[in-house]
């Protein structure tokens, strides 16, 4: 399920293969990150404790308000170096990057100032944290904010490594990340010292680490990156008005995650958040199935832009957003029938809400996996500035909507249904963008993509409910649903959710791997 393809240009078995070549690749990073991810979040719930985990978790969450600035930049900077590098324009490219690298240094030192002002002040007026650990929270605020701006420094760098499509490159580096991530972890078991304050400051030295590696990499093996002044200020007006338009968007995702996670601090206290922080770790987990193809197909979007072939950019879009439902959905199922269970073996310690968090927070991701392919179609035509106005007031309105139901007295997980409603709106107007900036056709998306996840879905969810009405709770019944939901619905993923050209690559695929085996 990782391939894509349609009627394409002359160079289509040299993309198609790329983005094959780029999606296993990532795939296999993918389950290694994962396996390593969830084992770490157990350690570190069950090392920091219930409390002091929603209070990271919390902490987290004011620095991260502060991201738009950084989130918006960085769609930017993908987006100018995919398009400079489709057109073989190296020296825009060069010049783009240190553009780039000056903004974001920039950036890094306003979110220090905002940070450390506007974030002490609502961590010390606002945020519910117990008397006795807000030295601790603010130690780790520090540090946490330390590390976000590390992380803004090393956006050139990463997307660079992106846009060049050295998939093999960005896994290896995110396998350093989580195993330092995972060492960290472990060195708290043994310190009898304040295990909070440590975490953030260990945090810290994990992401400078992860920075250099970058630097270092880009540095050695990319002459584009080589540092020099840029002066062209029109360069700078371009970057900076497509930041802009970007900025409202990501303004109104910030506010939609870490807003949302505020607000249920001040109404339900830190241990709602800890049960939110393990839901959207769940959701991070899953969602790497489907961003990890997305992220292989997202420079080839741009460049095709770039080079004005539209109509397999379109077929991109139309495959992308399909096969991400359906890497997503394949996962999903088990963890979604057994979600209580999941967590029970996964955690141990289960904060109260963290089950329904977790099945609704799926359901978002698998209706936004969708979105990500046509996100980065708009962004391609550089054209974003209704799109950014209509969508992001969709998603900002998330908030204002959460806190007028929360204080009316509905439970926490009114949130999310919320964030459900107000993605599958968006998903309909950035179709209708797409559709007036390059013609996207509708109703074929419709066609291709909704009615066929739509068939798939209906079909497959069928059996395991059934097995989970037949027999009782247990490791073996979670084991059998995830064996033969899967089996079964990637069989009908094959015979009904792809089309011929889809189907036939896969076979090629296959029976390249069995030749080669044999």
């Amino acid at each position: 399920m990782i391939i894509l393809l349609t009627q394409n240009p002359l160079n289509r078995n040299e993309n198609n293969n790329r983005i094959l070549k780029n999606t296993f690749t990532l795939y296999f990073r993918t389950f290694f990150v994962l396996l390593i991810t969830l084992f770490t979040s157990r350690i570190i719930l069950n090392v920091l404790g219930i409390e002091d985990h929603g209070i990271y978790s919390v902490i987290g969450g004011v620095v991260y308000m502060f991201a738009f600035f950084n989130s918006a930049m960085s769609n930017a900077t993908q987006r100018f170096l995919s398009f400079e590098i489709g057109k073989g324009n190296i020296k825009a490219l060069r010049a783009t990057f240190n553009a780039s690298q000056n903004i974001h240094l920039f950036i890094g030192i306003i979110i220090i100032l905002f940070a450390e002002t506007i974030g002490v002040w609502l961590i010390k007026e606002f945020l519910v944290i117990p008397p006795t650990r807000l030295p601790s929270a603010l130690w780790v605020f520090h540090f946490t904010v330390f590390s976000f701006v590390i992380s803004i420094l090393q956006v050139p760098y990463m997307a660079l490594v992106i846009a060049k499509e050295r998939m093999n490159i960005y896994a290896l580096i995110s396998v350093l990340d989580v195993l330092l991530k995972l060492g960290i972890s472990l060195l708290l078991y043994k310190q009898s010292a304040d295990r909070l304050k440590l975490y953030g400051t260990l945090y810290f030295v994990v992401v400078t680490t992860i920075f250099i590696t970058y630097y270092i990499y880009v540095r050695f093996n990319y002459s584009e990156s080589k540092f020099q002044i840029i002066k062209d200020k029109s360069l700078y007006k371009k970057l900076i008005q497509f930041t802009g338009w970007s900025l409202f968007g990501n303004i109104a995702t910030i506010t939609k995650t870490q807003g949302i996670n505020i607000l249920l601090n001040i109404y339900f206290g830190p241990v709602i958040n800890s049960a939110r922080a393990i839901a959207n770790q769940v959701n991070n987990a899953v969602n790497t199935f489907g961003s990890s193809f997305q992220m292989s197909l997202n420079p080839q979007i741009i460049k095709n832009y770039a080079t004005g072939n539209m109509a397999y950019m379109q077929n991109l879009v139309y495959s992308g957003s399909k096969i991400s439902f359906f890497l997503l959905y394949i996962i999903t199922i088990p963890i979604l029938l057994e979600t209580e269970l999941v967590l029970k073996y996964w955690l141990n310690i289960v904060p109260e809400y963290t089950v329904i968090f977790t099945k609704l927070i799926l359901i978002v991701v698998l209706i936004d996996c969708l979105s990500g392919p046509i996100m980065t179609a708009v962004q391609a035509t550089g054209k974003i500035k209704y799109y950014q106005i209509i969508v992001g007031s969709l998603q900002l309105s998330i908030l204002p909507l959460s806190f007028i139901l929360i204080d009316k007295g509905f439970s926490p997980e009114i949130t999310i249904f919320i964030n459900i409603i107000i993605s599958i709106i968006a998903l309909y107007f950035r179709l209708t963008f797409l559709n007036k900036l390059i013609g996207f056709s509708i109703r074929k998306y419709f066609k291709e993509v909704i009615i066929k996840i739509i068939s798939i879905t209906v079909l497959t969810i069928i059996p395991p409910l059934i097995i989970c009405y037949c027999l009782p709770p247990s490791l073996a019944r979670f084991i059998f649903i995830s064996l033969s939901s899967i089996t079964f619905t990637i069989l009908l993923i094959f015979f009904i959710g792809l089309n011929k050209t889809e189907k036939n690559l896969i076979l090629k695929v296959f029976k390249k791997v069995y030749s080669n085996i044999k």
